[in-house]
């Protein structure tokens, strides 16, 4: 019922920066926070940002001071600000919304967009 698309991603030095974009299409009026996680080759995946309907946020701490969710909610769309990229950064980012169904809680992904951070 919600559909993500994620862009942003790319291959950036250490120290440099990114945005990621999330737009999301569908159901929209059931999303009651999105975030984004982000997986590394041989590692789980993890939650690197979220922000409730209610504005709320938070942030994993390896990437607090670094990092900042945002959204326009005319545009549908989250944003990952991301500063003082660490090459520890790399990994796909996965945009997430939590939707409110009939019959509970559903998790919405998108495809992933690749973060490369290397000198």
């Amino acid at each position: 019922q919600v559909q993500l698309v994620e862009s942003g991603g790319g291959l950036v030095q250490p120290g440099g920066s990114l945005r990621l974009s999330c737009a999301a299409s569908g159901s929209i009026f059931s999303i009651n926070a999105m975030g984004w996680y982000r997986q590394a080759p041989g590692k789980e995946r993890e939650q690197v940002a979220a922000i409730t309907s209610g504005g709320s946020t938070n942030y994993a701490d390896s990437v607090k001071g670094r990092f900042t969710i945002s959204r326009d909610n005319a545009k549908n769309t989250v944003y990952l600000q991301m500063n003082s990229l660490k090459p520890e950064d790399a990994a796909v980012y996965y945009c997430h919304a939590k939707e409110l169904r009939s019959r509970g809680w559903y998790d919405n992904w998108g495809q992933g967009t690749q973060v490369t951070v290397s000198s």
